[in-house]
């Protein structure tokens, strides 16, 4: 496989239908999936093929069984071209500048990612807006397509843009 132009990252993802969505973005855009364990479900389960549908077998998926092995992968982006999407975050994905081979990593649904992450990435911290402030956050498949296709308009859809 070539190497991909964006990487998303699923810390410890717990809902199998909201991977297997997001395993079917990751093979539209042509971006590697990275898992990192544990997870909440078995890789086999049969929700979250359904939900990837026949994509699964052609994702670009890397499984990593612990943070620090997402790290040390040849697979894996470098930490400066990672970016933590939280809801924490004063910037917002709208003011980021994504470049190819960027990462972008995304908390477990129930429970974010740890602090020492968000320590860790605290310069490279994003949020989605909300309009309704109320609101605790969106669903993680959601604001992994959100996410995704800024970055992608940014970088691998640049070439489709009309020239300003």
């Amino acid at each position: 496989m070539e190497t991909p132009k964006l990487h998303i990252v699923l810390y410890c993802p717990q809902i199998p239908q909201n991977t297997g969505n997001i395993g079917r973005t990751c093979r539209v855009l042509g971006a590697r999936l990275h898992l990192i364990k544990p997870y909440g479900f078995r890789i086999d389960e049969k929700s979250l093929k359904r939900s990837g549908m026949d994509y699964w077998n052609e994702l670009d998926l890397a499984e990593h069984s612990n943070w620090e092995s997402f790290l040390n992968s040849d697979k894996s982006p470098p930490l400066d071209r990672l970016w933590l999407l939280t809801t924490k975050s004063p910037k917002c994905i709208y003011e980021a500048e994504f470049k190819e081979g960027d990462g972008l990593l995304f908390g477990r649904e129930d429970a974010g990612t740890p602090l020492f992450i968000h320590e860790l990435l605290k310069d490279r911290s994003l949020k989605i807006p909300h309009q309704a402030d109320d609101t605790r956050s969106l669903n993680l498949s959601v604001s992994v397509g959100i996410a995704a296709y800024e970055a992608a308009r940014q970088t691998i859809f640049s070439k489709f843009l009309a020239p300003s």
